[in-house]
């Protein structure tokens, strides 16, 4: 049986991720009392964006993830870029609240460009044979 531990885990991460930002939706759904939509709420849009965010941004990551781990290209380091990208998307989740953690946003956004560009190259490096 093929096991792909840092897939797993990263997936694993991604869902517990994902339902964090949901909670932190509900939260001001509830404390709004918006139940539909927006509401033309800024700290609602906020957040709404943020999930949306993470889960586009996401799908990428895993896919490449997975691919470079099938691979066999990935040891020792994708588990470390891996934790690494999903602790940049919690600061930007905060980030995205404004405030204090404003710039987790910067951050979370420029960590997860360049954790993306790094995958991307990587996998590109594995196709053509140089990895």
């Amino acid at each position: 049986m093929l096991i792909l531990p840092v897939t797993l885990a990263s997936a694993a991460a991604a869902a517990i991720l994902n339902i964090w930002l949901s909670i932190r939706i509900g939260a001001i759904r509830r404390a709004a009392g918006i139940f539909t939509g927006d509401g033309g709420s800024e700290p609602l849009q906020r957040r709404m964006r943020a999930q949306l965010n993470f889960v586009e941004n996401t799908a990428f990551v895993l896919i490449l993830i997975i691919a470079i781990e099938l691979s066999g290209a990935g040891k020792p380091w994708l588990p470390f870029i891996a934790a690494l990208y999903f602790i940049a998307r919690v600061a930007h989740g905060f980030g995205m609240d404004g405030g204090k953690l404003a710039a987790g946003r910067m951050v979370g956004t420029l960590i997860t460009l360049l954790t993306q560009l790094g995958l991307a190259a990587v996998a590109v490096l594995i196709v053509t044979g140089v990895l």
